[in-house]
């Protein structure tokens, strides 16, 4: 930062800065003209005229044309009184209030009133002394005149180049700072899908067996035996798989850089038979039809699938109980599309609105998520149909 700036900034920042410029070309002035060739004594009409000029200076920041004026007119007047080329000094007041007007005032603005200020100056001392219009004194004076302007113009440029790279900075900050926020609403919303599809599923077979198994104790039968341990042992099972996927789900959640075991993929079209092996001991009876080539389908395809599969079958086993179930796979040139219909269930069960659901909703971002479409609603006959339908370009294929 050069001397300048910090003058300029510590104007900024305190205003008295103004009064301190005032009080030094007032003094310089005093000094000069005490010190001239005539060596007279400065009279009061001297002083009033030079405090008038730099006193002005006080206020150039709040009104910058006044102080001009009353500058311009006390310093002339200030020379004209002392026409023994004492006190030139005192123009340092007037083209120091030029700059400030040149600052704070559009280009063509300041250049009208610098040319009229110089013209005041040129016929002013055209009058006081005819002889000297073209002497060095008055080129010097219209030189720093010009020089007071572009000064000005200079400093009004720059403090807008600033303004400007000010509020792109800010503006710049704040899309950091919203694009931060959605990614971490992103985030957010994809770990929540994820805990609510594995958990979701293993919570209701636990809940269907444990249903079964509290059934068959409450008799006091031995031949339901078997069947409340096979209960049991599917809630065992379907609890440890629960713990898993919980702990690699949460995995996603760590810091770079952070060592963790290895954990298999969070599912896809490879375990759907593991997956309808599950259902069907709940007592969905599911039937598998496939439209088609099968070929290789995107990584995010594949998950979606699953997904999608996992838990239309979920809300199936908890609204309508071990009804009949048909899963297609059609395989279409761009797409691949997935349907699942149910028979009507209880009626006591299958009245309740899935479509209100969490599961539903995490089903539905994540289709349109690929570009996908579902729907999901009542059949005619009473039956529930999830049908979505998932690209088959999205990313490499696994």
């Amino acid at each position: 930062m050069t001397v300048l700036e910090r003058l300029r900034a510590a104007a900024a920042r305190r205003p008295h800065a103004d009064i301190a410029i005032a009080a030094v070309i007032y003094t310089v002035t005093l000094v000069t003209t005490a010190a001239g060739p005539a060596g007279a004594p400065i009279d009061a009409h001297g002083l009033t005229l030079a405090t008038l000029a730099c006193g002005a200076l006080a206020a150039r920041t709040w009104q910058p044309f006044t102080v001009l004026l009353i500058s311009t007119v006390a310093a002339e007047a200030y020379l004209l009184h002392y026409h023994d080329h004492r006190g030139q000094m005192i123009l340092a007041a007037p083209l120091i209030a030029l700059y400030t007007v040149a600052e704070t005032s559009r280009r063509q603005r300041a250049l009208f009133v610098g040319g009229l200020v110089m013209a005041v100056f040129a016929g002013v001392h055209l009058l006081a002394r005819p002889g000297t219009w073209l002497g060095a004194e008055n080129l010097a004076l219209g030189a720093l005149g010009a020089l007071a302007v572009a000064a000005g113009t200079a400093s009004r440029h720059r403090q807008a180049w600033l303004a400007e790279a000010r509020a792109a900075a800010a503006h710049a900050q704040a899309d950091r700072e919203a694009e931060a926020a959605r990614r971490v609403t992103e985030e957010r919303l994809r770990i929540a899908r994820e805990l609510h599809d594995v958990l979701g599923h293993h919570l209701a077979l636990i809940h269907v067996q444990a249903g079964v198994a509290a059934h068959v104790l409450q008799t006091d039968t031995r031949p339901h035996d078997g069947q409340a341990r096979n209960a049991v042992s599917h809630i065992a099972t379907a609890s440890r798989t629960a713990l898993a996927d919980l702990a690699d789900t949460v995995g996603l959640l760590r810091q770079p850089g952070e060592q963790f075991p290895p954990v298999q993929p969070a599912g896809g079209l490879a375990g759907i038979g593991d997956l309808v092996q599950g259902f069907a001991r709940l007592g969905l009876a599911i039937t598998e039809h496939t439209d088609g080539q099968p070929r290789p389908v995107p990584a995010a395809t594949d998950l979606t699938a699953y997904r999608v599969v996992q838990e239309s079958l979920t809300n199936v086993s908890k609204h309508a109980g071990p009804v009949p179930v048909t899963l297609r796979w059609t395989y279409q040139p761009q797409a691949l599309q997935v349907t699942v219909d149910n028979s009507p269930g209880r009626p006591n069960r299958q009245s309740t609105d899935a479509s209100q659901s969490h599961g539903l909703t995490g089903m539905r971002e994540r289709v349109t998520a690929l570009g996908g479409i579902l729907t999901a609603g009542p059949l005619p006959d009473g039956g529930y149909r999830v049908c979505a339908t998932l690209p088959l370009t999205a990313g490499a294929a696994t």
